[in-house]
């Protein structure tokens, strides 16, 4: 009996983690809700940056879309991001608001862009996450409330946090070497 209520938990943890949207973006992980999050991103007054759910998937990719609006996530290791380390910053794929400098990213092995802080704290929005049985820091864009990913207190010094951030809801920008 042990073994099969071990046997339960780990097909249902496992398809948490790998749940997949295949008619649309076969390369994401949804949330099905924000049932479990303590404050609803509406994104309607709250953000300098306001827009119908229509002009954002006007101005988003469907994956962006899903990421960003929907909460969506990359599968691990799928994102151009996660293993770029060039000089320069990275902003909000919806928005353009600055948010993290290349200074702080770092290879944490996790499968997507990490960083140990946001280049202003201001930038960042913190919203506790109660999806998938787990209680987690999600991590928002405070100029529009985009979806960025979420941060873990297993980082480098000297912050300790590790911000593990979706490519898709980020954009670099190139600074020129002196």
């Amino acid at each position: 009996m042990k073994y099969l209520l071990l046997i339960f938990a780990i097909g249902i943890l496992s398809f948490a983690a790998c749940n997949q949207n295949q008619a649309g973006v076969p390369s994401m992980a949804v949330a099905p809700s924000n049932a479990n999050y303590e404050v609803a991103d509406s994104g309607k007054g709250k953000y300098a940056v306001t827009k119908t759910d229509e002009e954002w998937k006007k101005e988003l990719t469907p994956e962006q879309y899903q990421v960003l609006r929907n909460k969506g996530t990359e599968r691990p290791g799928s994102g151009q991001y996660d293993q770029h380390f060039e000089k320069g910053y990275y902003i909000c794929s919806a928005c353009k608001a600055k948010l993290f400098n290349s200074t702080t990213k770092f290879d944490a092995h996790c499968g997507w862009p990490s960083f140990f802080a946001p280049e202003d704290s201001a930038a960042i929005e913190y919203v506790v996450d109660r999806n998938h049985g787990m209680v987690r820091t999600e991590v928002l864009c405070s100029n529009c409330g985009g979806h960025l990913g979420h941060v873990f207190d297993d980082g480098p010094a000297p912050t300790g946090q590790r911000y593990c951030i979706n490519s898709v809801s980020i954009e670099f920008v190139k600074t020129p070497d002196k």
